[in-house]
């Protein structure tokens, strides 16, 4: 019951913005005030600003005839890491909110 974001009589599980060892999911029990929620919150506050700025330079790299396939290929390596945090904050915030699906988006 745990990876929905229900309440299991001492607090939520929260999917963290951040991936453990191997990539694995990182939950966090909490009622969502304490030190390593604000944290969590502030990574991801960090995270969609780094998106929001990717998009621009896209948007600008891409207008750019003059740009290389090399800086291309940087650029969607990270937007790919980008889009992967930000489907992360997605699924936490929507199974937090109870949204059905909302640990899991159905995408595979």
């Amino acid at each position: 019951m745990g990876d929905d974001g229900v309440k299991d009589g001492v607090g939520e599980f929260r999917l963290l913005p951040w991936a453990g060892a191997e990539g694995k999911r990182c939950y966090l029990v909490s009622d969502g005030a304490g030190h390593v929620s604000r944290v969590a919150d502030a990574v991801e506050r960090v995270q969609l600003d780094m998106a929001g700025e990717l998009l621009g330079h896209a948007g600008d790299m891409l207008a750019d005839q003059r740009a290389t396939s090399a800086q291309l290929r940087f650029l969607l390596a990270r937007m790919s890491e980008s889009l992967t945090d930000v489907r992360r904050i997605a699924e936490s915030r929507g199974a937090r909110l109870g949204v059905p699906g909302g640990d899991d988006l159905g995408v595979a």
